[in-house]
């Protein structure tokens, strides 16, 4: 075993006790191996992103169940692929549900971009109970979502705003979403 298999088997340990930064340097060590692979399949940079990111949610949620007899990246590029077929499928399904009995009232409320005043009312309820999970996190939980999902900035934004490397960003995004889902399931 040489010195870098040996420094990533610790750090897949370190990762299973949950240790934070041994999350983070596993990203840092195999974001573009993932995001690559995902470059090529799905030939959409956005895409790509978001099941990269999926991938290391999944991967670190999952991390106990890792067998080491595997080379950690293998691992991480099968979660990823299924998570990409998984994506196809959906949006198949989507397709495929959406085409099925094409009547003048799909296609009319496909074509109606403007919500209905209901709709309006919806949306302003649930986005003020969402902001209300998001006050639950801790501050700088609370930046970087807003940050990414109400400003719409690029990792690369976020971090430059905040003076952090970008891979410390995904991986607070990761952890405030996962979070950010705990706080809305606990409160149903």
């Amino acid at each position: 075993m040489d010195k870098n298999e040996e420094t990533l088997h610790k750090l897949i340990d370190k990762a299973k006790q949950g240790n934070q930064i041994a999350f983070s340097s596993l990203l840092d060590y195999f974001w573009n191996d993932v995001y690559g692979f995902q470059l090529i399949r799905t030939k959409n940079e956005n895409d790509a992103e978001d099941i990269t990111i999926q991938t290391f949610s999944k991967a670190f949620d999952k991390i106990h169940s890792f067998d080491d007899s595997y080379e950690f990246k293998t691992w991480l590029i099968t979660i990823s692929k299924n998570l990409h077929v998984d994506l196809i499928r959906k949006r198949k399904r989507n397709i495929l549900e959406s085409s099925e009995g094409r009547n003048n009232d799909v296609v009319q409320k496909a074509l109606d971009d403007a919500p209905s005043a209901e709709d309006s009312l919806i949306t302003e309820q649930n986005l003020a109970a969402l902001l209300g999970y998001i006050k639950k996190l801790k501050p700088h939980y609370q930046e970087v979502i807003n940050l990414r999902y109400f400003h719409e900035l690029s990792y690369a934004e976020i971090a430059e705003k905040l003076g952090e490397p970008i891979n410390n960003i995904k991986v607070k995004l990761l952890r405030a979403k996962k979070l950010l889902a705990e706080v809305i399931t606990n409160q149903k």
